[in-house]
C-alpha cells in the first residue's frame, strides 16, 4: 500500500538531519495518513479512503464526499478518487432514470 492521500495528493518526501556538527544523514517526512471511513449520501453506504489529516478537513469543508468529488475536476483528483467518483455518477445517473414512485 503507497504512502499517498487519496484526495490530495499528498506522498512521502525526503530530506536530510542535520546534526549540531553539520553531519547530515538521509530520512524520510511521512505523510500523516489516516484510514478515514466517510459516508456517502448518494452511494448509501460507507466509504474507506486512505487520507492525510489536510484531506480529511478538504472533504469536510467542501461539504462531504460527495459534493467534494462532484465538485472537483477530475485532473486533480487521484486515480483511487476518481474511481469512488465514477460509482457516485452511476449511482446518480440510475436513480435519475428510474421514475419517480
Amino acid at each position: 500500500m503507497s504512502r499517498r492521500c487519496h484526495v490530495t495528493g499528498k506522498g512521502v518526501l525526503t530530506g536530510n538531519n542535520v546534526s549540531h556538527a553539520n553531519n547530515k544523514s538521509r530520512r524520510r517526512f511521512l505523510p500523516n495518513l489516516q484510514e478515514a471511513t466517510l459516508l456517502s449520501d448518494i452511494l448509501e453506504a460507507p466509504v474507506r479512503m486512505r487520507l492525510s489529516a489536510k484531506g480529511i478537513r478538504t472533504v469536510e469543508h467542501n461539504g462531504g464526499l460527495d459534493s467534494f468529488l462532484l465538485g472537483t475536476p477530475n485532473r486533480k483528483l487521484t486515480p483511487e478518487a476518481l474511481v469512488i467518483k465514477r460509482r457516485i455518477l452511476r449511482v446518480q445517473e440510475r436513480k435519475a432514470a428510474q421514475p419517480a414512485a
